[in-house]
């Protein structure tokens, strides 16, 4: 999300930018949305972003976050995805949703009320084909005779596949369904917090149902992040756009009414709630830890990727994340740590065993050479 009235073309191109940015960071995975107006989410191909993301990058994986189904012939779009696979030699992932602004649905003269019915639809024809299937499916909106796929995906076993879950039981129960992940998109948001569990059980029922297996490493979770040196930076970085993202959410989807009547209380209810974290690395572990906590356990966590600092706060933040956030939960810091109090709980020990070895060299040298009549 970028604010109305900056350069659209340098945007996309900052997009591309952080993407790269995030690839030498460490990060693992960054998801690509589909939007087609209201104006603060321009990128109306994440296909073709993530074909241009594939090229400067080495190592993250790239997803559709979400591909719109209702908006696409599913044969088209599982074509597509297919060679994205192809040409990321494995780096792609697709991510599936019923589309998230009305805006769209509406010019395309879509009912809303029928975007998750028509979701289900094609995701059934879509994972049909992605495992080799020949399909043939009539719908009021559709239609497959024969269809197949010209190439099998490059991924063996299938690409990361995820479905998109705000509040609903939609998502987890298509997830569920094809043994899918989970794109928990409002994670953080007070309602979806409290849903967590009880989308991961409608996750596990379908999947008892239908005879599919679902991994809690394959859930993600996204929410609002923004993190500095110190939670005073942080509070200053996001005077940028963090109250005007707010204010655009809250247009677009389901939000509780924010109580705050300025912006230092708009971000201490932020905190104070879980909605989201502008503050300090500290703070973002205990807010990944507490979702841990309350879902039972997932995968990924993923940012929310809108203007709520500018550009070069936003990398800083993104720098601080991946220097202490990340390593807290991959376990790479406590062997570290441990080496290093080995050696400094030994006091004097190591550097008077490094004095005696240099100094029995030495005298090893001397003899050496009173033997040899060496003055």
């Amino acid at each position: 999300m970028h604010l109305v009235g900056t350069n659209p073309t340098l945007n996309l191109q900052r997009d591309l930018e952080l993407i790269d940015h995030l690839d030498r960071l460490g990060f693992d995975e960054a998801w690509i949305g589909e939007h087609h107006s209201a104006g603060a989410e321009t990128i109306a191909s994440p296909e073709v972003m993530i074909a241009a993301a594939a090229q400067r990058t080495r190592h993250i994986k790239l997803g559709t976050g979400v591909s719109s189904l209702p908006y696409h012939h599913p044969l088209v779009l599982a074509d597509r995805i297919v060679m994205l696979d192809h040409l990321t030699r494995g780096r792609m992932m697709f991510g599936v949703g019923p589309g998230q602004l009305t805006t769209d649905a509406r010019m395309l003269g879509i009912d809303t009320n029928e975007q998750r019915r028509m979701m289900e639809e094609s995701f059934d024809v879509m994972m049909a084909l992605f495992k080799g299937e020949t399909v043939t499916s009539h719908t009021d909106w559709f239609t497959c005779e024969g269809a197949r796929l010209q190439m099998r995906p490059y991924s063996d076993p299938l690409f990361d596949v995820a479905v998109a879950a705000s509040i609903s039981p939609a998502g987890p129960k298509t997830a569920g369904k094809h043994g899918a992940g989970l794109l928990s998109i409002a994670a953080t948001n007070p309602l979806g917090f409290e849903m967590l569990a009880g989308h991961w059980k409608v996750m596990e029922e379908q999947a008892a149902y239908y005879g599919t297996t679902v991994d809690r490493r394959k859930w993600r979770m996204m929410g609002p992040m923004h993190i500095a040196e110190s939670e005073e930076q942080a509070l200053e970085n996001c005077r940028y756009g963090l109250a005007w993202v707010f204010d655009y959410l809250s247009h677009i989807i389901p939000t509780p009414p924010l109580e705050a009547t300025s912006y230092e209380e708009l971000v201490q209810q932020l905190n104070e709630t879980g909605s989201g974290v502008v503050g300090t690395p500290e703070m973002a572990i205990a807010q990944i830890q507490r979702l841990v906590d309350e879902s039972g356990g997932f995968g990924c966590y993923l940012f929310l990727g809108a203007d709520l600092a500018d550009w070069k706060a936003t990398l800083r933040s993104y720098e601080l994340f991946a220097q202490y956030v990340m390593p807290h939960f991959q376990g790479q810091l406590a062997p570290v740590q441990a080496s290093y109090d080995w050696v400094m709980g030994e006091g004097d020990t190591f550097v008077t065993a490094t004095i005696n070895a240099q100094m029995k060299s030495m005298g090893e040298y001397q003899s050496e050479r009173e033997a040899r009549g060496t003055t």
